[in-house]
């Protein structure tokens, strides 16, 4: 829950800083993506608005590497986790260091919505089960944030992003500026994250044909492992009678919220 409510307030800042860049100001890099390349030139000075939420994501991503390591609940994804936040960041610090701040901006703009409505909608199914009572309110609020969580991943995602982001890349950029530097390695950087995209998409429509299908009843994250299991792990066992620590405790493995968490990549 704690993890889930930082990033619930990070992404809720910083997509809606975003949303202030691209649509009340004067970028006009939403509806017109081919301008991200307009009057590129190198070592161009950085708008001071576009440098803080450069200063704010690249920090972010930086902690988030770490945090994914020592921090976070191990999951399913987070070996791919880890490897998207590389990847972005390198993305962030390499598009600010040769100015294709413009496209960054187009970037997280289409990508932080998602994972606001991904934390919101788990800290709602962490909540849904508290102090031993059953509050249908917040089971209620989770279903429809899971329903528009996957509509939104696959609009923003799947089909804006490459829309507006790639082919202003892999396309506008050249028309702009024919010899642009370093075009096949941001895009081999931005289709790579394409390609997570698509990863967890499938996620999202393995967990709705398990809905479909009847065999899951509710709304839970499936990247988390079993907590049962991460329980009986845990149990104290008797031997002869005298008490015995877990062995995931005699090997030094990291526990996470009562839970077994092996970090050993």
């Amino acid at each position: 829950m704690p993890e889930s409510a930082w990033k619930l307030l990070f992404y809720t800042l910083s997509w809606s800083y975003g949303t202030y860049l691209l649509f009340f100001t004067n970028y006009p890099f939403f509806y017109d993506p081919p301008s991200v390349f307009y009057d590129w030139k190198s070592g161009m000075d950085v708008p001071t608005d576009i440098a803080i939420a450069y200063l704010l994501q690249g920090s972010f991503y930086g902690h988030s590497i770490y945090a994914t390591i020592y921090m976070d609940a191990w999951r399913k994804d987070s070996v791919v986790m880890l490897l998207h936040h590389v990847v972005t960041l390198t993305l962030i610090a390499f598009s600010y260091a040769f100015r294709y701040h413009n496209v960054g901006i187009l970037v997280l703009f289409l990508h932080d919505i998602n994972d606001v409505q991904l934390e919101f909608t788990k800290l709602n199914v962490y909540f849904k089960h508290r102090g031993g009572v059953y509050h249908r309110l917040n089971d209620i609020i989770s279903d429809i944030g899971c329903l528009t969580f996957s509509v939104s991943w696959f609009w923003f995602r799947l089909y804006w992003f490459p829309l507006k982001v790639l082919y202003a890349t892999c396309h506008s950029s050249l028309q702009s500026i024919p010899h642009i530097p370093f075009y096949f390695f941001f895009n081999a950087l931005l289709f790579t994250l394409t390609l997570m995209n698509i990863y967890w998409f499938l996620y999202i429509v393995l967990f709705v044909v398990k809905v479909l299908t009847g065999q899951m009843q509710e709304v839970n994250d499936m990247r988390e492992y079993d907590v049962d299991d991460g329980r009986k792990a845990l149990a104290p066992r008797k031997k002869e009678g005298n008490f015995q620590l877990p062995s995931a405790l005699k090997e030094g493995m990291h526990l996470k919220n009562g839970l077994v968490k092996d970090k050993r990549l």
